[in-house]
């Protein structure tokens, strides 16, 4: 940790992502996302996203929703990966990763 310019305490130099089991359980069922999702965490966890906009210039076609949770197409839109974010402890939580379909039925807001 170091002193951080920002508003915040501290800053951290990456995000802590939890938890990637998930991902490697997800990508296992379907090996063609192995690789955009491990790209997509290799990216993440040298980040230190303190604001959403922090988010969609990293990844500018991400969608955030609501103040901490942000939705990443994944391998051309065929999954769909949707995180909570803890900016000021730079925690990324995964809450859901499917395909389009899967995502389609459920309420971003709630898992």
């Amino acid at each position: 940790m170091y002193n951080c310019p920002q508003k915040r305490k501290h800053c951290t130099l990456v995000v802590r992502i939890i938890a990637k089991r998930t991902l490697r359980e997800f990508w296992e069922r379907h090996p063609n996302a192995k690789q955009p999702l491990a790209s997509w965490y290799d990216r993440v966890r040298r980040t230190d996203w303190d604001t959403p906009a922090n988010v969609r210039a990293q990844f500018p076609k991400a969608s955030i929703v609501g103040s901490n949770r942000a939705v990443f197409r994944i391998k051309g839109n065929t999954y769909r990966l949707v995180v909570e974010i803890n900016y000021v402890r730079g925690l990324v939580f995964i809450r859901f990763i499917g395909t389009h379909a899967e995502y389609d039925r459920i309420d971003v807001e709630e898992v």
